[in-house]
């Protein structure tokens, strides 16, 4: 497809958006989804949101991927808050879940295991935080993509890293 094409061309415009920065999509299904098939919905159902949603992107006032994380962990918190209501309770993780990064030296593996349980204990807001600070982002970013504050983002990510730190390394 051209680029005359898509700039004109809403759907393929979204289509290739999505397409650059399918990682955050996929990122989020993961922090927040334990079983593949979930997952798999989970990206399905973030997508045909951002779609809907896409005509009211506006560039000028955010980056398509601060954007993008944005809409992707609303549905997700959205997801899980309907999960919990119907369920009751939370369902423990599948123990064949796979490592969270399979090219991840076999010894840290274990370790990257933990962390990611203890991310999934995490209570949804807080599981959006920890998944952008992994990914990176400044306190700023994380503030605009979670609708918080710059000194709410700061006070809640050393509450989560110390809550981390604690069920980590119970021992220090």
């Amino acid at each position: 497809m051209t680029l005359p094409r898509i700039a004109h061309d809403p759907r393929a415009r979204f289509a290739a958006l999505l397409e650059q920065h399918r990682g955050i999509v996929l990122k989020v299904a993961r922090g927040y989804c334990h079983q593949h098939e979930d997952r798999l919905d989970l990206v399905q159902e973030i997508s045909v949101q951002a779609w809907a949603a896409f005509e009211d992107f506006d560039p000028a006032r955010a980056r398509f991927s601060t954007w993008l994380y944005r809409v992707a962990l609303n549905v997700a918190i959205s997801q899980w808050r309907r999960q919990q209501h119907r369920q009751g309770h939370h369902a423990p993780l599948d123990d064949d879940l796979p490592a969270v990064d399979d090219a991840a030296p076999p010894e840290h593996r274990h370790a990257l295991r933990q962390l990611e349980l203890a991310i999934h204990a995490l209570p949804p807001l807080d599981r959006a935080l920890m998944l952008l600070h992994l990914d990176d982002h400044d306190h700023r970013q994380m503030a605009e993509v979670l609708g918080i504050s710059i000194a709410n983002v700061s006070t809640r990510l050393h509450r989560v890293r110390q809550q981390l730190r604690t069920r980590l390394n119970p021992t220090d």
